[in-house]
């Protein structure tokens, strides 16, 4: 077996349904590079609005959700994707329930 990388055959098993009224977070995997964290969402639960100091990467993996980059909502589905620059303002507010990829580009150098 090739240790030199990393697979998860299925991403959204790495964390459990969420119970009514919670977010849970758990982080699966860093190195020097970057930061990778999985989000569960109850619906109705939200990241109210935050920057992050580096550039980061949502990716939603399941559920609906609004996605508020800078002034811009979106409703998101699994899918979805966006490039944050650090220091964006951005929120989030689950519909259903949500899964969500985060990833923190550390800063190089």
């Amino acid at each position: 077996m090739n240790t030199e990388y990393n697979f998860i055959a299925d991403l959204a098993s790495q964390i459990p349904e969420t119970q009514a009224d919670t977010i849970i977070s758990r982080t699966f995997y860093t190195d020097e590079q970057l930061k990778a964290i999985l989000f569960g969402f109850a619906p109705g639960q939200e990241l109210s609005e935050h920057t992050a100091s580096v550039p980061a990467i949502i990716h939603i993996i399941e559920g609906e959700a609004r996605l508020t980059l800078g002034k811009d909502p979106y409703e998101v589905r699994a899918g979805a994707w966006a490039h944050m620059p650090a220091n964006l303002p951005h929120s989030l507010y689950a519909k259903t329930p949500t899964k969500m990829l985060l990833i923190m580009l550390k800063k190089q150098g």
